[in-house]
């Protein structure tokens, strides 16, 4: 089972559910995935011990000026401008290129070919309360993540329990990281801004077909327009998490957001419960 923890903007406590929800599930010996590969923040709450790292590319084209007669082609082919054909060179701009292959299966000379360009790493942790996390590091100034989160999402397919910790957001890199799941926990607050987003992250859900259930964080008692969003669209409201001003001390300081609200170990069971009985 596969099951992503979204959210259309960031700050609404998907690591924090993630996380949560990992130690809640140990006995199924969880695999965690941190596809928030910009900015991975699981292992800060989770405590680690490094098992392995491995680098990660994707494929951009390389120019053998042999055989190339700069007829423009591949120019002419790319649709992000990543190469540019002047009189005697071609200049490629890795950064732009979307290692979609098409310049080098359709130069004519046959002078393209691909190699490999480093965009990251994927480091695998043994969790000590039990799992592996997975952590995805995106290089420094890579715009290219959606590689590295499927890099990340191709290890531990055969755990029993998958949990992707999503990047936020509703463009390409939150699109591969629900790709293929089970289920989509959709995190959110009762905000405005809350609310936009997450009728965005719905849109998404619903394009992949993947069935989704709302989580809102930092619940105080007034949820109208969830509840009539959640009706409007038949997605439920899976649990209300409660504001808490000692799980967010407990969670800035890095110590089990479980223990600072005990009652929040019911709550991840429950949402758990639903999530069976939705995908039976």
């Amino acid at each position: 089972m596969q099951i992503a923890v979204a959210s259309g903007k960031g700050g609404t406590g998907k690591t924090l559910l993630s996380t949560s929800l990992m130690k809640v599930l140990a006995d199924y010996d969880p695999v965690l995935i941190d596809a928030d590969v910009e900015e991975p923040n699981a292992g800060l709450i989770l405590r680690q011990e490094v098992i392995d790292t491995d680098d990660v590319n994707r494929p951009v084209p390389e120019i053998n000026l042999q055989k190339c007669n700069f007829c423009g082609k591949c120019a002419e082919i790319c649709n992000f401008n990543a190469l540019v054909v002047l009189a005697d060179k071609v200049l490629v701009f890795n950064e732009l290129c979307h290692s979609c292959g098409a310049c080098a299966y359709l130069c004519p000379q046959n002078a393209i070919k691909e190699k490999g360009h480093p965009i990251g790493v994927i480091e695998e942790c043994r969790v000590l309360s039990g799992g592996t996390l997975l952590t995805g590091r995106l290089n420094v100034g890579e715009a290219q993540s959606p590689p590295l989160i499927k890099a990340a999402k191709g290890r531990r397919k055969d755990a029993e329990l998958r949990i992707i910790d999503c990047p936020p957001g509703t463009t390409c890199p939150m699109i591969e990281s629900i790709r293929d799941s089970d289920y989509c926990l959709l995190v959110t607050e009762p905000t405005p801004f809350g609310l936009h987003d997450l009728e965005l992250s719905l849109e998404a859900t619903k394009m992949l077909g993947i069935p989704s259930g709302l989580v809102i964080n930092r619940w105080q008692g007034e949820d109208e327009d969830l509840a009539a969003l959640s009706n409007r669209t038949g997605v439920p409201i899976l649990a209300r998490i409660p504001f808490d001003s000692k799980l967010a001390q407990a969670y800035m300081q890095g110590r089990d957001p479980l223990a600072a609200m005990p009652v929040l170990h019911s709550i991840l069971s429950d949402i758990m419960n639903q999530i069976k009985e939705a995908i039976a």
